[in-house]
């Protein structure tokens, strides 16, 4: 057999709680031994498969449409909300029709929650800040700036933190849901097209493991929460009610979020538009 044959997929993984149920079950399965498991940012992992670093993993929803010709979606495996999310924010010293003209501090790596605020701020606030990128810390951004956008685990920590501060808080999921109607879709599960063609059987290993992993994650959500908090700077009963708001799967309404987050960003040319009929999943 090949070398090509022999190894094992080089998959993924984001580091942020929001990712922890889709692996909490390969832990618990043993199935981590039949991949090669890379950690890392959001933004790190979706270059490495883009250049064929990876051959499936997480991407955030705009690297999949500027990519989609190279990648195929694995069905039914997302990180989304249909409604807050939790850790996607704006975290702001005024109301965001005041932000027009301010320093806004993009604290996130995430392309596809940055993106989300911008259209929000720009498409249903009418706000045009002056935006900046800089470290992920919320006081160190409030120093520069009358808000910040942050993403993941530092994000999740600033929604409890920042009322304290007299902070106001904007859940994007949320504030996507009541403008479109929709679910957001902020992160999607891809494999390279020219690997699955290679290797059609271990992608087919791997997203039914993924899935396997994500629906003993959901069945013992407190458990998880339970074991989390542990070594998480959140307690149980925070992190079982966030584990609650994440939607990790990706059917009909959520393949209608992703469009239509397609063809805002594609208005503004900051993504491609998705070709009809729309994505194309990996099939074995």
């Amino acid at each position: 057999m090949t070398e090509s044959a022999l190894r094992r997929p080089r998959v993924g993984h984001i580091q942020f709680l929001n990712c922890l149920p889709i692996y909490w079950g390969l832990m618990r399965s043993g199935a981590l031994i039949d991949v090669d498991l890379h950690k890392d940012s959001p933004e790190r992992l979706g270059a490495a498969l883009v250049a064929g670093d990876l051959d499936i993993g997480p991407i955030s929803h705009v690297e999949y449409l500027r990519h989609a010709d190279e990648l195929l979606l694995l069905p039914d495996l997302a990180v989304g909300s249909d409604g807050p999310v939790l850790s996607v924010n704006v975290v702001s010293t005024l109301p965001l029709p005041e932000l027009d003209g301010k320093r806004v501090a993009l604290g996130s790596t995430s392309r596809t929650g940055v993106l989300l605020a911008q259209m929000l701020l720009a498409e249903r606030y009418g706000a045009r800040p002056d935006y900046f990128r800089c470290p992920p810390d919320l006081t160190q951004m409030l120093l520069e700036a009358d808000a910040g956008v942050l993403i993941g685990d530092v994000a999740l920590r600033a929604l409890y933190e920042a009322p304290r501060r007299g902070l106001t808080v904007t859940d994007l999921g949320q504030a996507w849901r009541e403008w479109t109607g929709l679910p957001m879709v902020f992160a999607v599960w891809a494999v390279r097209r020219d690997f699955a063609a290679a290797h059609p059987g271990q992608v087919k290993e791997v997203h039914e493991a993924f899935l396997r992993s994500r629906d003993l994650c959901l069945s013992e959500l407190d458990e998880v929460a339970a074991a989390a908090a542990r070594w998480e700077p959140f307690d149980a009963e925070t992190l079982a009610t966030y584990f609650r708001k994440l939607d990790f799967s990706l059917g009909e309404r959520q393949i209608a979020g992703l469009r239509e987050f397609a063809r805002r960003a594609a208005a503004l040319n900051a993504a491609p538009a998705l070709p009809p009929p729309g994505p194309t999943f990996f099939a074995a």
